[in-house]
């Protein structure tokens, strides 16, 4: 018998159910803990009373209902994170309840606890305080948030213990009217429906330091006092998401102890430079959202301010906050800044300075060269337009806030034009505490991510392999300190005929990303902690420990998280991979640091910036709501607004072309960077920046035929006819309208890439070759969709390109030759005839496969192409003396099997009248 044991830990094992007759036998246990286990009931077996236990923890397990009150000497008693509906307990010498995350609607302590100074009952189902919680006479501490509760008994502000008092997320619409003698130091009634406060709150609480009001309906303040003296030491006051307007700003200085200010999206319109003025011991100001256009100059008065956030205003003139010694951090973003007046010297405090979405400012060379001085100074970059002229289907803005430290723990990554100017990236990576591996993460994924992407194309695969190449990349980073991450990339395959977007999304830790669609959120993220029972179980099997904070080793909640290598294999980098098609329906997406989401619900975050037109207000406002409501950690916020119209995509019976994107290119041209053998010469990289050179200003010079195919001198015709037999009832997109059966646009045979200086009056065949082009072997391939008129076909097939690694290829979606066509053809074709434009329809498949081996050449300023003036060493193919017999064998069975290529062609070769007459494409 091990009598001076006084704890029992069998935590993390596999108990459905707790025997009471078995610790009865051991009457040294004061202490149980039987956490993560899968406790179900308790079988009492007509035991009385457990007097020797008073520490029980039963957290994490699947308890219904619990009646405790065997142990009638309980002191501690943890029960969180279960499915209780009941709970039962003895008072007698209750001193500490946690009891938060369950579905309790019925709480029973008897006796009245006299010892309670410490209940948590947050997030529950409770509607109604119990009425023992007023009697608690040394209660200090009370959380009910996240319940239902809509009235808080007048008794409960009587408690001379009582101290500090979480009242938020509930349905309460009024507090009690008379508060007489309060102790509270710490109120917080946030996300409530409450229309005002009481009238005498601030009068009779002269405790209160902490009041957290924000997310109501409140249109006035209640007053601190009804002279000139006041009592009031209010130092934190939030009152961010509110109906206030400029009647309660006056009542303000009745707080002169007063330090941290939130008025956020409220309706202000002004703010008296005389209130301003009597704020002297303010410290952080935030009051963005409102419809302010100045701030007072009285802020000079406030000389231990340090932080000002402003933005979402109709700021015009800028603020005298540079007048401030102890300034850090001044964010005028989103207003409507013309100029900025600097001081001689800026002040030797400030790290950040944010004046990006104001159209209107001009900053000249001298205010730059001072402002860059900054360690963060953020201004709007001059915009370089879209080549191609299509409408962006998504744009991002974003946003970063350090913490209470001033430790900026957070990255955000974000590339609009992401590969070759056709997709985007975009990614929020959180450190906890760490500031090392955020920074690595958003220097390093996306150039593994667009590694991965020439390795495999399918989602799931090269998202997780991005992600385990990020882990080995951490290197010793990565081995003691950690983070979490997540990446959300859209594309479309440009082989896919539909060309419908694509979201892809994957997360490790607790930054997640949730898409608004039809107004609703879509999670599209997973947070991997212990209350999953896979990995629970994934972690049982690794023998882990799981300390009472729920942590592994006591280091992380997180299950699946990049770094802490050390930690393997109890915590893996593996992601949650989740892909969805984009449509009309879908508005924007969030990501989001773990501070975002532990202060914001989905549900509210998609609320809140669904109507906010511009995505870098959106991101601000998520920022700013966030810290109004208690985050006290590093925060970033991503918003990427979309904009995909059912233009944006086929839908027609045939097939399709890509849709427009931010890229370079129009919106019928498909450019494919294809895998490459490892002996072969790759085009460069996306990273590298000259995949994405390629330049759509093509004109009708600039693409240079072999066949003498040219455009249409006439206005394409677009119009659908109705009557025109050839298309009964045929559903077509936008993007691919019916031509009518006299209209040819334009046939492409052959393409090359020409000198920027091309005449537009020159023929195909005027035109020179580019000086300074070099064969090297790669070839970038371009797919051109045309579309026949003719009826419609219920089954196509397409032509599946083959893997190359020479030369530009531009090929034509059509028929397998072999197959059979329709009758319905064969008054169509004409091959051989000469079109009115000078244009010939071709007569062999190998006419829409032509080959170029040129490369293509750098987009200098103002999008033309031009040539390297002397050709790259590096780029020229040299054959050793040794090889040059071996070489000519190769070349002339080359030549044998291209002839004989021609040959089967010309042998399946159809009938004239069996090809399509009439052809319609975008180029």
């Amino acid at each position: 018998k091990l009598t001076a044991m006084d704890k029992l830990c069998m935590s993390g094992n596999c108990i459905d159910t707790l025997n009471l007759q078995v610790l009865k036998r051991m009457p040294h246990i004061k202490h149980v803990d039987l956490r993560l286990n899968s406790i179900r009931r308790l079988e009492a077996n007509d035991i009385d009373f457990l007097h020797h236990v008073t520490q029980l923890d039963l957290r994490d397990n699947k308890l219904g209902e619990l009646d405790a009150t065997v142990f009638n000497n309980v002191e501690v008693l943890h029960c969180e994170r279960n499915q209780l509906v009941t709970l039962k307990i003895s008072g007698y010498f209750l001193k500490v309840l946690y009891a938060s995350c369950n579905e309790l609607v019925h709480l029973d302590v008897y006796p009245v606890p006299n010892c309670l100074a410490y209940m948590d009952i947050s997030r529950n189902h409770l509607e109604n305080l119990p009425e023992w919680v007023c009697d608690s006479r040394k209660l200090e501490v009370l959380d009910v948030g996240h319940n239902q509760i809509r009235e808080l008994p007048a008794r409960l502000f009587y408690n001379s213990s009582l101290r500090k008092l979480l009242a938020g997320h509930n349905m309460l619409g009024r507090l009690p009217d008379r508060l007489e003698r309060t102790q509270v130091e710490v109120l917080d009634v946030q996300h409530n429906q409450l229309l005002e406060l009481p009238s005498n709150l601030l009068l009779k609480a002269d405790s209160l330091r902490f009041l957290n009001a924000s997310a109501n309906k409140l249109e006035m303040l209640p007053p601190a006092t009804l002279s000139e003296e006041t009592h009031s030491i209010l130092q934190e006051l939030y009152l961010t998401n509110n109906n206030l307007t400029d009647k309660c700003v006056p009542l303000l200085t009745g707080h002169p102890h007063l330090k941290i200010l939130h008025m956020a999206y409220n309706r202000l319109q002004s703010f008296p430079a005389s209130k301003m003025a009597k704020l002297e011991e303010l410290e952080e100001i935030d009051i963005s959202g409102n419809k302010l256009k100045a701030i007072p100059t009285t802020i000079m008065n406030c000389r231990r301010m340090h932080t000002v956030i402003a933005h979402s205003n109709c700021i015009e003139v800028f603020p005298e906050v540079m007048q401030l010694s102890e300034i850090k951090c001044v964010d005028l973003s989103c207003n409507e800044l013309s100029e900025v007046t600097l001081p001689e010297n800026l002040p030797p405090k400030l790290q950040e300075l944010d004046l990006t979405g104001n159209p209107r400012l001009a900053l000249d060379h001298k205010t730059l060269e001072l402002l860059n001085n900054i360690r963060c100074f953020k201004i709007d970059q001059p915009s370089a337009g879209d080549a191609s002229g299509a409408p962006a289907v998504w744009s991002h803005g974003y946003t970063e806030a350090s913490g209470v430290k001033n430790k900026l723990c957070v990255a955000a990554l974000s590339a609009n034009n992401f590969c070759d100017n056709r997709e985007a990236l975009y990614g929020v990576f959180d450190g906890d505490r760490n500031v090392e591996v955020p920074y690595l993460l958003q220097c390093t994924m996306s150039d593994i991510l667009a590694e991965e992407l020439q390795k495999t194309k399918n989602e799931e695969e090269y998202m997780i392999n991005t992600f385990i190449v990020m882990q080995r990349k951490l290197g010793t980073a990565g081995q003691k300190l950690g983070g979490s991450a997540v990446l959300c990339h859209i594309k479309h395959d440009p082989m896919d005929p539909g060309g419908c977007f694509t979201l892809t999304s994957a997360n490790v830790g607790k930054c997640q990303t949730v898409l608004c669609r039809n107004g609703k959120p879509l999670p599209l993220s997973r947070c991997y902690v212990m209350s999953c029972e896979e990995e629970l179980k994934r972690i049982k099997q690794h023998k882990a420990i799981i300390t009472e904070d729920g942590k592994v080793n006591g280091v992380t909640d997180s299950t699946r998280i990049l770094g802490y290598t050390f930690l393997h294999p109890s915590v893996v980098p593996r992601p949650h991979v989740q892909s969805i098609t984009l449509t009309p329906q879908d508005e924007f997406f969030i990501l989001g640091s773990k501070g975002l989401w532990d202060s914001l619900s989905m549900d509210e975050a998609v609320e809140a910036v669904r109507n906010v037109p511009d995505a870098l207000a959106a991101a601000k406002k998520l920022c700013t709501l966030a810290q109004s409501y208690g985050c006290n950690d590093s925060i970033s916020a991503v918003v990427v607004q979309l904009n995909v119209t059912e233009d944006s995509f086929c839908c027609c019976e045939l097939n399709g072309v890509p849709p427009p994107s931010p890229g370079i290119f129009p919106q019928s041209v498909n450019v494919v960077i294809k895998d490459r053998p490892t002996d072969a010469l790759g085009m460069p990289s996306s990273s590298s920046g000259m995949a994405s050179e390629i330049s759509s200003e093509i004109s009708t010079s600039e693409m240079s035929s072999e066949v003498g195919s040219t455009a249409s001198d006439e206005p394409p015709q677009v119009a659908m006819n109705e009557s025109s037999p050839a298309y009964p009832g045929e559903q077509r997109c936008m993007l691919h309208p019916v031509c009518l059966s006299n209209s040819f646009q334009r046939q492409l045979s052959s393409a090359t890439f020409s000198s920027a200086f091309s005449d537009n009056g020159l023929d195909s065949d005027d035109e020179e070759p580019i000086e300074g082009v070099f064969t090297n072997g790669s070839r970038v391939e371009v797919e051109v969709d045309i579309h026949c008129s003719r009826a419609k076909e219920k089954q196509r097939l397409q032509v599946p390109v083959e893997a190359s690694d020479e030369g530009i290829v531009i090929s034509a979606n059509e028929d397998e030759p072999g197959l059979p066509r329709k009758a319905e053809y064969s008054a169509m074709g004409t091959i051989g005839r000469r079109r009115g434009n000078g244009s010939v329809a071709p007569h062999e498949r190998s006419h829409n496969l032509i080959e170029v081996a040129t490369d293509a050449p750098l987009r200098k300023t103002g999008g033309y192409f031009a040539a390297p003036a002397q050709p790259d060493p590096d780029d020229q193919f040299i054959i050793p003396p040794e090889l040059e017999e071996e070489v000519k064998e190769i070349m002339k069975q080359h030549q044998e099997q291209q002839q004989q290529q021609q040959q089967q062609q010309q042998q399946r070769q159809y009938p004239m009248d069996h090809l399509a007459d009439y052809y319609d494409t975008p180029l």
